[in-house]
């Protein structure tokens, strides 16, 4: 795809890898509105808009996407599902509220957006949706099932996608990194830094048309 005058919409933008990928499209042309519940801090650009939205809510993301659409005159070429959060945990120590909220964001918040963005892509045969999974996302971690169980969930929702919408020429990808410097998990390892991950985003997009990346798993080489 080529990039200039397209446009995306980026869930999770306000920092971390969310906010990564929204400079690093912005640096290549497209115009980039990010939804989060809170603005990303001391960041402005004349193509960014934020838009404030509370993905567990469907009636939030519902008046999100209005307003994107006023925005962007009713196409968005480009979907970065990256809005997510985890928690750390024993399965019988959760407690049952942060277990549904893992899945209202990590999962549920995926549908509400895409259902709302595949019709018009389907419409102008063209779009590229990438969702962001986790190394959790194809494999069991102990002391982290609920979020483990979400990022599977990703996985299986980006390829049951790739499979709905291929015929449509939209491109569905599913990137999975290992260890991502965001203050996530334990600060000692050595980590993946976003600014990697947003470079590895618009390698991806800007494949022909033709060459396609379903399943992407990226790792630190010494974790």
């Amino acid at each position: 795809m080529n990039l200039e005058n397209k446009t995306a919409l980026v869930t999770g933008a306000s920092r971390g890898i969310g906010l990564a990928i929204t400079k690093a499209l912005l640096d290549n042309g497209v115009m980039v509105v990010g939804w989060s519940r809170t603005e990303p801090k001391d960041f402005h650009h004349e193509h960014f808009y934020h838009i404030k939205a509370d993905l567990t809510q469907q009636e939030s993301v519902e008046v999100a996407y209005q307003q994107t659409e006023e925005l962007f005159g009713g196409q968005i070429h480009i979907l970065i599902n990256n809005a997510g959060l985890g928690y750390k945990g024993l399965m019988e120590e959760m407690p049952p509220e942060k277990w549904r909220y893992l899945f209202d964001l990590n999962v549920h918040g995926i549908f509400y957006v895409s259902r709302l963005v595949i019709p018009q892509m389907k419409t102008h045969e063209e779009g590229h949706i990438i969702n962001i999974s986790s190394g959790a996302g194809t494999n069991g971690i102990a002391g982290m099932s609920c979020y483990s169980a979400t990022k599977h969930a990703v996985v299986g929702i980006s390829r049951s996608l790739h499979q709905e919408l291929r015929d449509f020429g939209i491109k569905v990808t599913c990137l999975s990194p290992g260890s991502v410097d965001t203050g996530f998990s334990d600060s000692n390892k050595n980590k993946l830094q976003p600014d990697e991950l947003a470079e590895s985003t618009i390698h991806i997009l800007q494949c022909s048309q033709n060459f396609h990346y379903t399943d992407v798993q990226v790792r630190p080489l010494q974790p």
